[in-house]
């Protein structure tokens, strides 16, 4: 797995202010007299995210021709539902850490942490309701309701050590992919763009979500504790077996990577030497090198899709993002 050099400042510089503007707009719409909401807020936003998903919708509708406002409304409306569904996840896995600080669960506690995350998903839609057209609030009710489809999805197959490798792109695609596939192509409406084009930016998100995905739980057997931001290991321990170890099971012969991975499900610990015999065993079966052929592919796939535009600065920065996908180490 080669690592680029490529930097996520740099290809957003475009759209800096754009993003400075959202982080805004996400600031002064989670403001309430109920003081506990906007000083959890301000954790969140402080907690150094990305912003991936509003970047693309920012771009996206830059590339598609849009000039006004609507595209920061909609950049912030997407934050919200991304954050909505990180709190809630983090309760769900148990999740302690959430970029190298507690999350919100951690230092709030559940109770607080669930109705935030309510708050946070009803205030998208609000926000979207006040300000835009139908369209664009049925493809954000589509996107949201696919999220917690697979969130619930993956609660049925968490512990199941047999899961397939389609049931693993099934959840991803859920949790993950349409959210990507929905902030390009809401771009894509803001600009009123041709039909076929709307269809090629929904794919492009889609296809660069899948990649992003398959790197995150790469992350879990290749990263560093320190700039990922969470315990490597964590996915397993939570209960969550990831197209590595999938298909390390289906190509080993002796049964030693599924005999510890049913172990550390069931135990939810993981001793270092069982770490280091999963690792050897992933390395003796290239499982690694498959899933990050796989993001690869994915990842080659959603550059495809932007080619209907023609060349420009936009369509630049937006190629460039698959290739820093692929880069990524935290």
């Amino acid at each position: 797995m080669e690592k680029s050099s490529l930097d996520l400042a740099q290809i957003f510089e475009p759209i800096r202010a754009d993003l400075e503007k959202v982080d805004e707009e996400f600031a002064r719409q989670i403001q309430s007299k109920v003081q506990v909401i906007p000083q959890i807020g301000q954790y969140i936003r402080t907690s150094g995210g990305k912003r991936v998903r509003p970047a693309v919708l920012l771009m996206a509708a830059r590339l598609g021709g849009y000039k006004g406002d609507r595209a920061i409304l909609h950049a912030a409306v997407v934050e919200f539902i991304h954050t909505a569904t990180l709190v809630h996840d983090d309760i769900i896995d148990d999740s302690s850490l959430r970029r190298g600080r507690l999350s919100v669960h951690s230092r709030w506690g559940n109770d607080i942490t669930v109705l935030l995350g309510d708050y946070l998903y009803i205030k998208s839609m609000s926000l979207a309701l006040t300000h835009d057209t139908l369209e664009i609030v049925r493809l954000l009710c589509d996107v949201t309701l696919k999220m917690i489809e697979g969130e619930l999805y993956q609660l049925t197959k968490n512990g199941d050590a047999d899961i397939t490798e389609e049931e693993h792109f099934d959840i991803m695609r859920r949790k993950t992919a349409y959210l990507f596939g929905g902030c390009a192509q809401i771009g894509g409406v803001l600009g009123q763009v041709p039909p076929e084009r709307e269809r090629a930016l929904q794919q492009y998100g889609f296809d660069l979500g899948i990649a992003f995905q398959l790197v995150d739980d790469l992350l879990d057997y290749t990263g560093d504790v320190e700039r990922v931001g969470k315990p490597i290991g964590g996915d397993l321990r939570e209960g969550k077996v990831t197209l590595p170890l999938i298909h390390l099971q289906r190509h080993e012969r002796d049964g030693v990577a599924s005999r510890i991975v049913r172990d550390i499900i069931a135990t939810r610990t993981i001793t270092d030497e069982q770490w280091r015999t999963l690792l050897h065993g992933l390395r003796d079966h290239a499982s690694i090198d498959y899933a990050y052929r796989r993001a690869t592919e994915y990842a080659e796939r959603a550059k495809k899709h932007l080619y209907v535009f023609p060349p420009s600065a936009e369509r630049e920065a937006l190629l460039s993002l698959p290739d820093y996908v692929l880069s990524r180490d935290r």
